[in-house]
């Protein structure tokens, strides 16, 4: 029997229960056989709340599992076991591709597999600044000024912001969470 990669639709937010559930009854149930990894493709998101920077996880395919398994015998038949068990998981709306579905292509796997593995290294900004932007520094040395976004580097998540000091312009650098838009004061 031949495993691959498949997509699983589950209730969204459910995620997480869905994977926990396979896990736990592929032991009970010895589908071992059938059943390999399970997994819910996601990235770091650094964002700032209450004034502190905090690191959340977030999903890239909400309402979506991936999931390595024996569906199909060599002539193209459905596993009767493998099906069953998947529908009968709480969470589980579908596969995606109905009662046929197509396995993923190895290449999109890859591509999913080396996309997580990118993410997980880097913390994502989960607020996307744009040059010309009005900003409000709030944490360092400048904090409480405003200045104008004069670059981005969305790979570093840092941001070069002109800031009025003594009446010139001066460049700061400064990290996405260390600034908030001006129009936050407003609202």
């Amino acid at each position: 029997m031949t495993k691959q990669w498949f997509v699983l639709h589950t209730l969204t937010g459910q995620e997480l229960k869905v994977r926990r559930s396979i896990e736990a009854r592929v032991r009970l149930e010895e589908m071992g056989n059938y059943i390999g990894e399970v997994m819910i493709p996601t990235e770091k998101v650094s964002e700032v709340k209450n004034g502190k920077k905090t690191t959340i996880t977030r999903k890239f395919f909400p309402g979506y599992v991936l999931i390595n398994l024996a569906l199909y015998q060599e002539n193209r038949e459905v596993i009767e076991p493998t099906w069953r068990f998947l529908k009968e998981t709480p969470g589980v709306i579908g596969f995606i591709g109905g009662d046929r579905p197509r396995p993923l292509a190895d290449k999109e796997v890859d591509d999913i597999l080396n996309q997580t593995a990118e993410k997980e290294e880097k913390v994502k900004p989960k607020v996307i600044y744009e040059p010309g932007e009005s900003v409000k520094i709030i944490d360092g040395p400048f904090m409480s000024f405003a200045g104008t976004v004069d670059e981005v580097d969305p790979d570093r998540g840092k941001l070069k912001v002109s800031v009025a000091i003594f009446g010139r312009s001066a460049p700061v650098e400064l990290e996405y969470w260390q600034v908030e838009r001006a129009d936050n004061e407003e609202s």
